[in-house]
Protein backbone atom coordinates (compact mmCIF):
# COMPACT_ATOMS: atom_id res chain seq x y z
CA UNK A 1 0.00 0.00 0.00
CA UNK A 2 1.10 3.56 -0.83
CA UNK A 3 1.37 4.62 2.86
CA UNK A 4 3.08 7.57 4.46
CA UNK A 5 5.34 7.79 6.96
CA UNK A 6 2.79 10.44 8.68
CA UNK A 7 -0.75 9.43 9.36
CA UNK A 8 -2.95 10.57 11.96
CA UNK A 9 -5.77 8.12 11.23
CA UNK A 10 -8.80 6.90 13.43
CA UNK A 11 -7.33 7.11 16.95
CA UNK A 12 -3.80 6.49 15.43
CA UNK A 13 -1.55 7.99 18.07
CA UNK A 14 -0.44 6.26 21.47
CA UNK A 15 -2.63 6.97 24.13
CA UNK A 16 -5.54 7.60 21.68
CA UNK A 17 -8.57 5.33 22.57
CA UNK A 18 -7.63 1.48 21.22
CA UNK A 19 -9.94 -0.69 18.97
CA UNK A 20 -10.09 -4.33 19.52
CA UNK A 21 -6.98 -6.29 20.22
CA UNK A 22 -4.98 -3.26 20.41
CA UNK A 23 -4.06 -2.65 24.06
CA UNK A 24 -5.70 0.72 25.85
CA UNK A 25 -3.85 3.64 27.42
CA UNK A 26 -4.79 4.17 30.64
CA UNK A 27 -4.82 6.76 33.33
CA UNK A 28 -4.48 5.45 36.26
CA UNK A 29 -7.90 5.22 37.89
CA UNK A 30 -6.92 4.93 41.47
CA UNK A 31 -9.61 6.14 44.41
CA UNK A 32 -8.97 9.46 43.40
CA UNK A 33 -11.09 11.94 44.01
CA UNK A 34 -11.92 15.03 42.33
CA UNK A 35 -9.37 17.85 43.38
CA UNK A 36 -10.12 21.46 44.61
CA UNK A 37 -9.31 24.78 45.94
CA UNK A 38 -5.55 23.35 46.71
CA UNK A 39 -3.49 26.89 48.75
CA UNK A 40 -0.88 28.45 47.22
CA UNK A 41 2.18 26.70 47.99
CA UNK A 42 3.66 29.63 50.39
CA UNK A 43 1.20 29.09 52.33
CA UNK A 44 1.03 25.17 52.74
CA UNK A 45 3.32 25.27 55.37
CA UNK A 46 2.48 28.33 57.61
CA UNK A 47 1.66 27.15 60.48
CA UNK A 48 2.65 23.78 60.24
CA UNK A 49 6.26 24.16 62.02
CA UNK A 50 5.98 23.94 65.56
CA UNK A 51 7.42 20.29 66.91
CA UNK A 52 5.19 18.20 69.23
CA UNK A 53 8.14 17.97 72.11
CA UNK A 54 6.37 14.80 73.92
CA UNK A 55 5.93 14.94 77.65
CA UNK A 56 6.34 12.34 79.76
CA UNK A 57 3.91 11.76 83.05
CA UNK A 58 4.55 9.22 85.65
CA UNK A 59 1.35 7.87 87.33
CA UNK A 60 1.26 5.27 89.80
CA UNK A 61 -1.14 2.61 89.68
CA UNK A 62 -3.48 1.39 92.31
CA UNK A 63 -2.74 -1.90 92.44
CA UNK A 64 0.73 -2.32 89.91
CA UNK A 65 2.39 -4.05 93.12
CA UNK A 66 4.82 -0.77 92.80
CA UNK A 67 5.49 -0.17 89.05
CA UNK A 68 4.77 3.02 86.94
CA UNK A 69 4.07 3.35 83.43
CA UNK A 70 5.03 6.34 80.91
CA UNK A 71 1.95 8.18 78.82
CA UNK A 72 2.22 10.60 76.16
CA UNK A 73 0.46 13.82 76.82
CA UNK A 74 -1.08 15.39 79.74
CA UNK A 75 -3.33 12.83 81.43
CA UNK A 76 -7.08 13.46 82.37
CA UNK A 77 -8.31 15.03 85.82
CA UNK A 78 -9.77 11.93 86.21
CA UNK A 79 -6.34 10.02 86.01
CA UNK A 80 -4.57 13.24 88.14
CA UNK A 81 -6.83 12.21 91.36
CA UNK A 82 -6.81 8.47 91.08
CA UNK A 83 -3.40 8.91 91.28
CA UNK A 84 -2.94 10.91 93.84
CA UNK A 85 -5.10 9.42 96.50
CA UNK A 86 -3.44 5.84 95.52
CA UNK A 87 -1.09 4.95 98.08
CA UNK A 88 2.75 5.81 97.20
CA UNK A 89 4.58 3.53 95.39
CA UNK A 90 8.18 3.43 93.66
CA UNK A 91 7.77 4.56 89.87
CA UNK A 92 10.58 3.69 86.95
CA UNK A 93 12.65 6.09 85.77
CA UNK A 94 11.64 8.37 82.34
CA UNK A 95 13.06 8.21 79.52
CA UNK A 96 15.17 11.17 78.99
CA UNK A 97 14.39 10.98 75.08
CA UNK A 98 12.33 13.70 73.30
CA UNK A 99 10.53 12.60 70.49
CA UNK A 100 9.80 15.62 68.01
CA UNK A 101 7.40 15.36 64.61
CA UNK A 102 6.40 18.46 62.61
CA UNK A 103 3.80 19.09 60.90
CA UNK A 104 1.85 19.15 64.44
CA UNK A 105 -1.03 17.22 65.31
CA UNK A 106 -4.51 18.86 63.44
CA UNK A 107 -2.77 20.16 60.73
CA UNK A 108 -4.26 20.09 57.28
CA UNK A 109 -2.79 21.58 53.53
CA UNK A 110 0.36 19.86 54.66
CA UNK A 111 2.67 20.19 51.80
CA UNK A 112 3.37 16.36 50.23
CA UNK A 113 7.32 16.76 50.33
CA UNK A 114 9.38 18.32 52.91
CA UNK A 115 6.84 19.03 55.68
CA UNK A 116 6.95 15.48 57.35
CA UNK A 117 9.66 15.86 59.71
CA UNK A 118 10.63 13.49 62.62
CA UNK A 119 13.32 13.90 65.41
CA UNK A 120 14.83 12.55 68.33
CA UNK A 121 16.77 14.54 71.33
CA UNK A 122 18.60 12.51 73.94
CA UNK A 123 18.13 9.39 72.72
CA UNK A 124 17.85 7.51 69.06
CA UNK A 125 14.41 6.29 67.40
CA UNK A 126 14.09 3.05 67.04
CA UNK A 127 10.64 2.80 65.10
CA UNK A 128 8.86 5.00 62.96
CA UNK A 129 5.18 4.34 61.07
CA UNK A 130 3.38 6.35 59.15
CA UNK A 131 0.33 5.34 57.87
CA UNK A 132 -2.40 6.68 55.72
CA UNK A 133 -6.07 6.47 56.85
CA UNK A 134 -6.64 4.11 53.71
CA UNK A 135 -3.74 2.15 54.84
CA UNK A 136 -0.66 2.90 52.83
CA UNK A 137 2.87 2.76 54.70
CA UNK A 138 4.78 6.07 53.70
CA UNK A 139 8.58 4.21 53.42
CA UNK A 140 11.16 6.15 55.28
CA UNK A 141 15.11 5.95 56.57
CA UNK A 142 16.60 6.51 60.09
CA UNK A 143 19.67 8.18 60.08
CA UNK A 144 22.91 6.23 60.92
CA UNK A 145 22.89 8.15 64.17
CA UNK A 146 19.29 7.59 65.21
CA UNK A 147 18.62 11.44 65.69
CA UNK A 148 15.81 11.91 62.24
CA UNK A 149 13.94 9.88 60.18
CA UNK A 150 13.25 10.80 56.61
CA UNK A 151 10.68 9.78 53.92
CA UNK A 152 11.50 8.20 51.24
CA UNK A 153 9.15 9.63 48.80
CA UNK A 154 5.98 11.84 48.58
CA UNK A 155 2.94 11.33 50.70
CA UNK A 156 -0.35 11.16 48.99
CA UNK A 157 -2.40 14.19 48.26
CA UNK A 158 -5.58 14.60 49.93
CA UNK A 159 -4.65 12.16 52.86
CA UNK A 160 -5.23 11.78 56.31
CA UNK A 161 -1.85 10.41 57.86
CA UNK A 162 -1.03 9.35 61.48
CA UNK A 163 2.41 9.22 62.46
CA UNK A 164 4.18 7.48 65.36
CA UNK A 165 7.74 7.39 66.35
CA UNK A 166 9.58 5.58 69.55
CA UNK A 167 12.90 6.70 70.54
CA UNK A 168 15.28 5.35 73.40
CA UNK A 169 17.37 7.22 75.62
CA UNK A 170 21.20 6.03 76.96
CA UNK A 171 19.77 3.28 79.50
CA UNK A 172 16.86 1.99 77.06
CA UNK A 173 13.91 3.43 78.24
CA UNK A 174 11.45 4.51 75.12
CA UNK A 175 9.15 7.05 74.83
CA UNK A 176 6.70 7.49 72.30
CA UNK A 177 4.91 10.62 70.52
CA UNK A 178 1.86 10.60 67.86
CA UNK A 179 0.86 12.83 65.53
CA UNK A 180 -2.14 13.33 62.98
CA UNK A 181 -2.36 15.50 59.53
CA UNK A 182 -4.23 16.02 56.72
CA UNK A 183 -2.12 16.12 52.90
CA UNK A 184 -3.38 19.28 50.83
CA UNK A 185 -6.02 18.73 47.91
CA UNK A 186 -3.96 19.78 44.79
CA UNK A 187 -6.00 22.20 42.55
CA UNK A 188 -4.36 21.39 39.44
CA UNK A 189 -3.54 17.74 38.40
CA UNK A 190 -0.82 16.29 35.91
CA UNK A 191 -2.23 12.77 34.68
CA UNK A 192 0.40 9.83 32.86
CA UNK A 193 -1.13 7.88 30.27
CA UNK A 194 0.33 4.60 29.88
CA UNK A 195 -0.14 2.46 27.19
CA UNK A 196 0.14 -0.96 28.90
CA UNK A 197 -3.04 -2.70 30.03
CA UNK A 198 -2.92 -5.45 33.07
CA UNK A 199 -3.72 -8.96 31.96
CA UNK A 200 -1.97 -8.57 28.58
CA UNK A 201 0.08 -10.24 26.44
CA UNK A 202 3.35 -8.20 24.52
CA UNK A 203 6.09 -9.13 21.92
CA UNK A 204 9.91 -9.12 23.65
CA UNK A 205 10.61 -5.42 22.17
CA UNK A 206 7.31 -3.65 23.88
CA UNK A 207 8.23 -0.47 26.03
CA UNK A 208 6.39 1.25 28.66
CA UNK A 209 5.43 4.77 27.28
CA UNK A 210 4.06 7.71 29.91
CA UNK A 211 2.60 10.41 28.17
CA UNK A 212 1.70 12.99 30.37
CA UNK A 213 -1.19 15.76 29.93
CA UNK A 214 0.53 18.55 30.97
CA UNK A 215 4.56 19.45 30.75
CA UNK A 216 7.07 18.07 33.63
CA UNK A 217 9.18 20.66 34.87
CA UNK A 218 12.87 19.97 34.87
CA UNK A 219 13.70 20.49 37.76
CA UNK A 220 11.18 17.45 38.44
CA UNK A 221 11.49 14.76 36.44
CA UNK A 222 13.99 13.27 38.36
CA UNK A 223 11.25 12.84 41.04
CA UNK A 224 8.41 11.83 38.91
CA UNK A 225 11.16 9.01 37.60
CA UNK A 226 11.83 7.64 41.19
CA UNK A 227 8.08 7.12 41.47
CA UNK A 228 7.61 4.94 38.72
CA UNK A 229 9.74 1.96 38.59
CA UNK A 230 9.05 -1.15 36.16
CA UNK A 231 10.02 -4.45 37.38
CA UNK A 232 9.81 -7.89 36.02
CA UNK A 233 10.83 -11.44 36.72
CA UNK A 234 13.18 -13.23 35.97
CA UNK A 235 14.66 -9.83 37.16
CA UNK A 236 16.87 -7.24 34.69
CA UNK A 237 17.51 -3.39 35.23
CA UNK A 238 14.84 -1.52 33.49
CA UNK A 239 15.72 1.92 33.08
CA UNK A 240 13.08 5.11 31.84
CA UNK A 241 14.38 7.90 29.45
CA UNK A 242 12.78 10.81 28.70
CA UNK A 243 11.72 12.01 25.38
CA UNK A 244 11.12 16.22 25.67
CA UNK A 245 9.33 17.17 28.80
CA UNK A 246 6.01 15.23 28.45
CA UNK A 247 7.30 11.80 27.96
CA UNK A 248 9.06 9.17 29.58
CA UNK A 249 9.35 5.30 28.26
CA UNK A 250 11.06 2.49 30.19
CA UNK A 251 13.12 -0.41 28.62
CA UNK A 252 15.87 -3.42 29.79
CA UNK A 253 19.00 -3.04 27.71
CA UNK A 254 18.11 -6.02 25.95
CA UNK A 255 14.71 -7.50 24.18
CA UNK A 256 12.52 -9.31 27.03
CA UNK A 257 12.98 -12.58 27.93
CA UNK A 258 9.36 -14.94 26.56
CA UNK A 259 7.52 -16.07 29.68
CA UNK A 260 8.89 -12.51 31.52
CA UNK A 261 6.31 -11.25 34.30
CA UNK A 262 6.26 -7.76 34.08
CA UNK A 263 4.86 -4.55 36.55
CA UNK A 264 4.59 -0.87 35.94
CA UNK A 265 4.34 0.64 39.31
CA UNK A 266 2.92 4.05 38.77
CA UNK A 267 3.41 5.99 42.35
CA UNK A 268 3.89 9.31 41.56
CA UNK A 269 1.10 11.02 43.61
CA UNK A 270 2.50 13.36 45.72
CA UNK A 271 4.38 14.41 43.53
CA UNK A 272 5.13 18.03 42.15
CA UNK A 273 5.32 18.37 38.29
CA UNK A 274 5.88 21.94 38.17
CA UNK A 275 5.00 24.18 40.43
CA UNK A 276 1.44 23.96 41.78
CA UNK A 277 0.57 20.82 39.53
CA UNK A 278 0.67 17.57 41.07
CA UNK A 279 0.18 14.00 40.05
CA UNK A 280 -2.71 12.30 42.29
CA UNK A 281 -1.83 8.51 40.37
CA UNK A 282 -1.06 5.33 42.04
CA UNK A 283 -1.81 1.89 40.38
CA UNK A 284 -0.33 -1.25 39.71
CA UNK A 285 -0.12 -2.72 36.02
CA UNK A 286 0.80 -6.30 35.61
CA UNK A 287 1.70 -7.96 31.77
CA UNK A 288 3.19 -11.01 30.71
CA UNK A 289 5.71 -11.10 27.51
CA UNK A 290 4.97 -14.25 24.98
CA UNK A 291 7.17 -15.98 22.51
CA UNK A 292 9.82 -14.72 20.50
CA UNK A 293 9.51 -13.01 17.19
CA UNK A 294 11.14 -10.36 15.40
CA UNK A 295 10.24 -10.24 11.87
CA UNK A 296 13.29 -8.46 9.23
CA UNK A 297 12.16 -6.30 6.30
CA UNK A 298 14.88 -6.19 3.67
CA UNK A 299 14.12 -3.44 1.33
CA UNK A 300 16.79 -4.82 -0.92
CA UNK A 301 15.67 -8.12 -0.97
CA UNK A 302 11.52 -7.59 -1.10
CA UNK A 303 11.30 -10.07 1.74
CA UNK A 304 9.58 -10.22 5.42
CA UNK A 305 11.59 -12.82 7.25
CA UNK A 306 9.92 -14.09 10.19
CA UNK A 307 11.61 -14.75 13.39
CA UNK A 308 11.04 -17.31 16.46
CA UNK A 309 13.42 -18.02 18.99
CA UNK A 310 16.17 -16.63 16.46
CA UNK A 311 15.41 -19.24 14.17
CA UNK A 312 13.59 -18.31 10.44
CA UNK A 313 10.12 -19.65 10.77
CA UNK A 314 8.22 -18.08 7.45
CA UNK A 315 9.10 -15.38 4.69
CA UNK A 316 7.03 -13.56 3.15
CA UNK A 317 6.98 -11.37 -0.31
CA UNK A 318 7.14 -7.39 0.76
CA UNK A 319 7.06 -4.31 -1.16
CA UNK A 320 8.70 -1.34 0.48
CA UNK A 321 8.99 1.95 -0.25
CA UNK A 322 10.03 3.29 -3.44
CA UNK A 323 12.86 5.61 -4.74
CA UNK A 324 10.91 9.09 -3.19
CA UNK A 325 9.60 7.48 -0.01
CA UNK A 326 12.05 5.39 1.17
CA UNK A 327 11.09 3.39 4.48
CA UNK A 328 12.79 3.55 7.46
CA UNK A 329 16.19 1.55 8.11
CA UNK A 330 16.11 0.45 11.83
CA UNK A 331 14.14 -1.38 14.49
CA UNK A 332 10.67 -0.62 15.10
CA UNK A 333 7.78 -2.24 17.42
CA UNK A 334 4.08 -2.59 16.74
CA UNK A 335 2.11 0.20 18.53
CA UNK A 336 -1.43 -0.91 17.31
CA UNK A 337 -3.69 -3.08 15.64
CA UNK A 338 -6.38 -2.42 13.07
CA UNK A 339 -8.05 -4.89 10.97
CA UNK A 340 -8.77 -2.09 8.44
CA UNK A 341 -7.86 1.36 8.52
CA UNK A 342 -8.75 4.22 6.05
CA UNK A 343 -5.53 5.91 4.91
CA UNK A 344 -5.88 9.37 2.88
CA UNK A 345 -2.09 11.16 1.38
CA UNK A 346 -3.88 14.62 2.44
CA UNK A 347 -3.24 13.87 6.03
CA UNK A 348 0.30 13.67 5.69
CA UNK A 349 0.64 16.33 3.20
CA UNK A 350 0.97 14.57 0.05
CA UNK A 351 -1.71 16.28 -1.32
CA UNK A 352 -4.47 13.82 -3.37
CA UNK A 353 -1.43 10.82 -4.11
CA UNK A 354 -3.56 8.40 -2.90
CA UNK A 355 -6.58 7.50 -0.96
CA UNK A 356 -7.57 4.40 0.16
CA UNK A 357 -10.36 3.29 2.10
CA UNK A 358 -10.16 0.08 4.03
CA UNK A 359 -6.64 -1.02 4.36
CA UNK A 360 -6.86 -4.08 5.85
CA UNK A 361 -4.51 -6.05 8.86
CA UNK A 362 -2.92 -2.47 9.50
CA UNK A 363 -0.12 -2.71 12.08
CA UNK A 364 1.49 0.87 13.51
CA UNK A 365 5.51 1.05 13.57
CA UNK A 366 5.81 4.81 14.06
CA UNK A 367 4.20 7.16 15.24
CA UNK A 368 4.59 9.32 11.99
CA UNK A 369 3.16 6.67 9.99
CA UNK A 370 4.80 3.73 9.06
CA UNK A 371 2.75 0.63 8.88
CA UNK A 372 3.06 -2.92 7.74
CA UNK A 373 -0.20 -3.91 6.20
CA UNK A 374 -2.22 -5.54 3.42
CA UNK A 375 -1.95 -4.34 -0.16
CA UNK A 376 -4.95 -5.48 -2.76
CA UNK A 377 -4.65 -2.56 -5.11
CA UNK A 378 -1.20 -3.92 -6.23
CA UNK A 379 -0.48 -6.75 -8.46
CA UNK A 380 0.53 -9.77 -6.60
CA UNK A 381 3.20 -10.10 -8.43
CA UNK A 382 4.77 -7.02 -7.45
CA UNK A 383 5.40 -8.24 -3.74
CA UNK A 384 9.16 -9.77 -3.85
CA UNK A 385 10.09 -8.10 -6.83
CA UNK A 386 9.41 -4.53 -6.74
CA UNK A 387 9.25 -1.36 -3.64
CA UNK A 388 6.37 0.55 -4.18
CA UNK A 389 4.81 2.05 -1.47
CA UNK A 390 5.10 5.52 0.46
CA UNK A 391 7.10 4.10 3.06
CA UNK A 392 5.21 1.48 4.64
CA UNK A 393 6.01 -2.47 4.44
CA UNK A 394 3.16 -3.75 2.31
CA UNK A 395 2.12 -7.30 2.12
CA UNK A 396 -0.41 -9.16 -0.43
CA UNK A 397 -4.09 -9.55 0.82
CA UNK A 398 -7.46 -9.22 -0.20
CA UNK A 399 -9.96 -6.31 -0.30
CA UNK A 400 -12.10 -6.56 3.22
CA UNK A 401 -8.73 -8.58 4.75
CA UNK A 402 -11.49 -10.92 4.87
CA UNK A 403 -8.97 -14.26 3.70
CA UNK A 404 -6.58 -15.13 6.86
CA UNK A 405 -4.26 -16.76 4.41
CA UNK A 406 -2.98 -14.31 2.54
CA UNK A 407 0.95 -13.13 3.33
CA UNK A 408 -1.12 -9.95 5.54
CA UNK A 409 -3.82 -11.90 6.79
CA UNK A 410 -1.15 -14.08 8.14
CA UNK A 411 1.26 -11.84 9.60
CA UNK A 412 -1.88 -9.60 11.17
CA UNK A 413 -2.95 -12.69 12.95
CA UNK A 414 0.99 -13.95 13.60
CA UNK A 415 2.09 -10.50 15.61
CA UNK A 416 1.54 -8.97 19.29
CA UNK A 417 2.09 -5.07 20.51
CA UNK A 418 5.56 -5.24 21.07
CA UNK A 419 6.83 -7.55 18.05
CA UNK A 420 9.76 -6.25 16.68
CA UNK A 421 10.15 -5.40 12.60
CA UNK A 422 13.03 -4.16 11.79
CA UNK A 423 14.20 -2.89 8.50
CA UNK A 424 17.67 -3.11 6.65
CA UNK A 425 18.98 -2.46 3.43
CA UNK A 426 16.77 0.70 2.94
CA UNK A 427 18.41 3.90 1.75
CA UNK A 428 16.58 6.04 4.28
CA UNK A 429 17.70 7.28 7.47
CA UNK A 430 17.75 5.66 10.97
CA UNK A 431 14.29 5.52 12.66
CA UNK A 432 14.41 8.31 15.57
CA UNK A 433 14.25 6.41 18.86
CA UNK A 434 10.49 8.54 19.85
CA UNK A 435 9.28 7.97 16.58
CA UNK A 436 7.17 5.35 18.56
CA UNK A 437 8.20 2.98 20.67
CA UNK A 438 11.84 2.29 18.85
CA UNK A 439 14.15 3.42 21.66
CA UNK A 440 15.99 0.03 20.96
CA UNK A 441 17.81 2.39 18.34
CA UNK A 442 19.47 4.44 21.01
CA UNK A 443 22.74 3.02 22.76
CA UNK A 444 22.17 1.38 26.36
CA UNK A 445 24.91 4.18 27.89
CA UNK A 446 22.36 7.22 25.90
CA UNK A 447 19.32 5.51 27.13
CA UNK A 448 20.24 5.14 30.55
CA UNK A 449 22.00 8.76 30.49
CA UNK A 450 18.73 10.63 30.17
Amino acid sequence: MDSARAFDGDGGTPGDGWDSGTPPTGIADGPRRLRSAAPRRAGLRRGLLAAVVVPVLLLATACGGGSSKAVVGSGSEDAKSSASSAPSAPSEKASSAVVSILPQSGAVNVATTGALKVTAASGKLTAVKVVSAAGTVAAGTVAADGSSWTPTGALRTGSRYTVSATAVDADGLAVTGTSSFTTLTPSQVNAGVFNVDSGATYGVGMEVSINFNQPVAAADRAAVQRAITVTSDPSVPVVGHWFGNDRIDYRPQSYWAPGTKVVLHMDPDGVETSPGVYDTQYKDVAFTIGRNQVSVANSATHMLTIYRNGTAYRTLPASLGDPDHTTYNGVMVISQKYQSIDMNAETVGLGDAYNIPDVPHAMRLTTSGTFVHGNYWRPISTFGTANTSHGCVGLHDVQGGGDPTTPAGWFYANSLIGDVVQVVDSPSAQVQPDNGWNGWNMSWANWTAG
